[in-house]
């Protein structure tokens, strides 16, 4: 009895040191796969460029929240409101060992808001395994308080795919809306 013990002990430990094999070489591969939050920071600070010194604290909340992300986007957008809003813009989506390729995204959005602004966005990118997967609508809850300039995080999501806009915009917004932004292969005027 004793020596089917010693097996046991030892199966199991041969179990455990496969499994922690495993679970380093899917970590590995994660890591692999999507950026680092120095990295991020460094690419977002570049992109922003002067006024971006509030960003580094916005990318650290959203890597604390979300982890390390697959893709961002960089682009520019443009908005305005007066109880019914409009969203329009577009930029690069760039997928970690995926490649890159050309996004527009428009939306409605109702609320208590007023006025305009336009930003320059960069957009982590979580949970996307495939480009095309990113041409759908998702759901947005915004709010904004720009007095000639401004910075602003939110999320949006659909299914497991998350989407986190850093705006750092310019203009004379405040309020706060719900909505959708739907992405798209071409650029569109129709935001439903």
């Amino acid at each position: 009895m004793p020596q089917n013990r010693i097996y046991l002990y030892l199966a199991a430990a041969v179990l455990s040191f496969l499994f922690s094999i495993s679970a380093s070489a899917a970590d590995e591969q994660k890591d692999k796969d999507t950026y680092s939050q120095d990295s991020v920071i460094k690419d977002a600070t570049d992109f922003f460029g002067k006024g971006a010194e509030g960003i580094a604290k916005i990318i650290e909340k959203a890597f604390k929240e979300h982890g390390r992300p697959d893709g961002y986007i960089k682009g520019e957008e443009a908005s305005g409101a007066f109880v019914v809003g409009l969203r329009y813009g577009d930029g690069t989506l760039t997928l970690k060992n995926k490649g890159s390729r050309i996004v527009h995204w428009q939306g409605p959005s109702i609320g208590f808001d007023v006025g305009g602004d336009a930003s320059k966005v960069y957009v982590l990118v979580y949970h996307l395994e495939k480009m095309d997967d990113i041409f759908q609508r998702f759901p947005a809850v915004d709010g904004s308080l720009y007095f000639i300039g401004g910075t602003s995080l939110n999320y949006h999501q659909s299914g497991n795919i998350i989407l986190a806009p850093i705006r750092l915009g310019v203009g004379l917004r405040f309020g706060i809306n719900a909505g959708y932004m739907v992405y798209t292969r071409t650029k569109s005027w129709n935001p439903f």
